[in-house]
């Protein structure tokens, strides 16, 4: 049914679904999207990611590639008319359609940290592939209730059983259908749902007229076998259905879908439904998400602590309690400027009021509040508890920032992001471009937590870091096209990292005598290893005033940037922890400056000592392969270091499973195009950080020398 955004506004809280569509790249996250926005009155056509049409995936690189890149915020209407665990009725679903590439991870990962629910979609020829579980982890890391879709059971190699397993097997989830496909492959017309016992079949794409049938003769043993284990893994939800389950009594709909949905809300429980998502059984995805996936009442109140105590807070997800919400998303709209994008959890915000920005610690005045659909934008005066909205205007708001009444501050749970793993240099194209560039760059940087920019001081170059090369390829024609900025880009530099392999400790002593005032800092620095992706510790064993407690800070500083420009190669340090346990100072000569610069001596001295090595970004590989190819692959990539970890057949095709290090991937989706005569394709994503052997540290070490 259709409806403009504001018209449905009224619907309470019960009535609310924020939801993600997550996935695999190329399992089907947009067209199932589409096919809502269809269903839902939204749109009057079904948008086409091969033809350019779609309404999420609206920018220019989006529509050239059909891959999503950027996630968008899209608000609709349902009415749900069946017998339900829940109320009958007008409900508000606001739906963010995410990327499914690993170079775009943060846009999954800021999306799932506001999201209430998620639709799990698997490509049913597949089941779980490698993104799969990354967003999977991601989900369970935010404690996201999630329904599953087995999607493209139309197609030849659709295995419906087998995706099941592998969601159960390689995700460990508690999960079980309670949709069946009716027919296979291009025989698939509908779908058996097994709560209602019922058939639903439909005639074409182009029809939206779902059929209630009975279950065909031929399936009634096989739909009765599945609803009696559905039953069984539900019953545990529910007291009342437990009950009738041991009795051996029949169970009703009404008590099967409340058990479901205590099930799907705990995160303990997940249906999958299956089918083919062009089609109308989306109707059926609708209504799932509506009476299985929670609203924002039906969830825990949201806990922060007091910026000021420290102290555990929670807030009810009501409008009536004081206002919270969190920033998860800045972009820059060509018509209004900056946009950031809110997720409210408590209480309203009006336009025109001010605001605590309690991870600043400042006070922000919000301008205008607009409502987004994908592009479009719809302006609004208030905005309530559950809602995503956007800010027009705000300069100092950043991703996965808190805001909240001034009267009443709360730090909510920030949002995490994985390190950029790949560099490349990059220059204007001519002088004029040089100052636009660095604009350009500074804004693509705020919308993008994982793109990060910096300057060799040494070499005056500007480098540009990301999760992958496509991330990096796509900022770069972004730059060009919405900030009209040529650029010429270096060849892609892998991320290394710097670490300690033993406990060492160093002196750092700086004295300067000048004329008047000198310059008198010393300290003795303690280094220590920990281990892989722990990052980097700093502490005091200062006892006696050795050092006075205002200089402990400047030598954290100074630890702090020699640890960012490195001391074997020139990479970042990580993965140790540094103690200050001794150092004197001077009445009159010391200052911050010189026990910041003693502090960066010290950590050089004992780092050399406690034998310095060279980290590198290890990759998972997964390349699907036909059958006859993968000898060749597989001697392909040992000779590219890396370790082969398995192999699995599907219907014919090889997935190969390895981890490589990326410096010796560069070009590689090519040479495998050339090794498959085009028929192989590869996913890499970033897993973990490896030393580097001895032999290839020394030449890196060299060259940077």
């Amino acid at each position: 049914m259709a409806s403009t955004v504001t018209e449905g506004r009224e619907v309470g809280l019960a009535k609310i679904r924020n939801i993600g569509i997550i996935a695999h790249i190329d399992a089907g996250k947009t067209t199932t999207t589409e096919r809502i926005l269809f269903e839902t009155g939204k749109t009057y056509k079904h948008g086409s990611v091969d033809e350019g049409t779609t309404v999420t995936d609206w920018m220019a690189q989006e529509r050239e590639r059909g891959i999503t890149i950027v996630s968008a915020a899209i608000t609709t209407f349902w009415d749900l008319q069946t017998d339900s665990s829940v109320e009958n009725g007008h409900y508000r679903i606001n739906i963010i359609d995410t990327p499914g590439h690993i170079d775009f991870t943060a846009e999954v990962e800021r999306s799932l940290r506001v999201l209430d629910g998620a639709v799990m979609v698997f490509d049913g020829r597949t089941g779980v592939e490698s993104q799969s579980e990354t967003v999977w982890r991601q989900a369970n890391k935010y404690e996201v209730p999630r329904i599953c879709i087995l999607n493209k059971l139309n197609l030849i190699g659709a295995d419906f059983e087998g995706s099941i397993k592998s969601i159960r097997d390689r995700l460990g989830a508690n999960a079980a259908p309670i949709q069946l496909p009716i027919g296979n492959e291009h025989s698939l017309r509908g779908v058996v749902d097994l709560i209602k016992m019922k058939a639903y079949t439909y005639k074409s794409i182009e029809d939206n007229k779902l059929t209630e049938e009975e279950i065909p003769s031929d399936m009634l043993n096989m739909a009765q076998e599945y609803r009696e284990k559905l039953v069984e893994t539900v019953a545990e939800f529910d007291d009342t259905l437990l009950e009738k389950y041991l009795e051996g009594s029949e169970a009703t709909e009404a008590e099967i879908k409340k058990a479901i949905r205590k099930g799907v809300v705990a995160g303990k429980f997940f249906p999958i439904l299956g089918g083919d998502n062009r089609m109308a059984t989306v109707q059926l995805l609708l209504d799932a998400v509506v009476e299985y996936l929670p609203s924002p009442i039906d969830l825990p109140p949201i806990e922060g602590v007091n910026p000021k105590t420290g102290e555990v807070i929670t807030r009810e997800r009501t409008n009536d309690n004081p206002f919270s919400g969190i920033a998860f998303k800045v972009v820059t709209d060509p018509h209004v400027g900056r946009l950031v994008y809110v997720r409210i959890y408590s209480g309203t915000l009006k336009s025109g009021s001010s605001v605590y920005n309690s991870t600043k610690q400042d006070s922000e005045r919000i301008g205008k509040l607009v409502l987004m659909h994908a592009d479009e934008r719809e302006l609004i005066d208030e905005a309530f508890a559950g809602e995503i909205v956007a800010l027009v205007g705000s300069k100092q708001l950043t991703t996965g920032d808190t805001i909240c009444d001034p009267a009443h501050p709360i730090l909510l749970e920030s949002i995490s992001f994985p390190e950029p793993v790949i560099s490349l240099a990059i220059e204007p194209a001519t002088k004029a471009d040089q100052e636009k560039m660095g604009v350009a760059l500074n804004k693509l940087s705020d919308e993008d937590p994982t793109f990060k920019i910096k300057t060799n001081h040494e070499t005056g170059q500007t480098i540009i870091s990301g999760m992958g090369e496509l991330q990096l390829e796509i900022l770069v024609d972004r730059m060009k096209r919405e900030f009209n900025v040529d650029a010429t880009t270096g060849s892609p530099q892998v991320a290394y990292k710097e670490t300690i392999k033993n406990i060492a400790q160093g002196e750092g002593k700086y004295i300067r005598q000048t004329g008047g005032r000198g310059q008198y800092g010393h300290c003795l620095l303690r280094v220590e290893p920990l281990g892989r992706g722990e990052g980097f510790v700093f502490e005091s064993e200062i006892k006696g005033g050795a050092i006075p407690q205002e200089y402990i800070p400047a030598i954290e500083k100074g630890v702090v940037e020699k640890m960012e420009s490195g001391i074997l190669a020139g990479y970042p340090m990580v993965d140790m922890k540094v103690v200050v346990y001794d150092g004197s100072y001077h009445e009159v000569d010391s200052s911050e400056i010189a026990f910041k610069i003693a502090g960066s001596m010290a950590l050089e001295t004992a780092s050399k000592k406690a034998v310095l090595t060279l980290l590198e970004p290890i990759v998972k590989v997964e390349v699907t392969t036909p059958e006859e190819y993968m000898g060749d692959i597989i001697g392909d990539l040992s000779s590219r270091r890396a370790q082969i970890q398995g192999t699995e057949d599907k219907s014919g095709i090889t997935i190969i499973k390895a981890v490589a290090p990326l410096a010796e991937l560069s070009g590689y989706a090519t040479n495998l195009r050339s090794i498959s005569q085009g028929r192989a394709n590869a996913y890499i994503e970033p897993s973990h950080y490896e030393e580097v052997p001895a032999n290839i540290a020394e030449q890196i070490v060299n060259k940077n020398a």
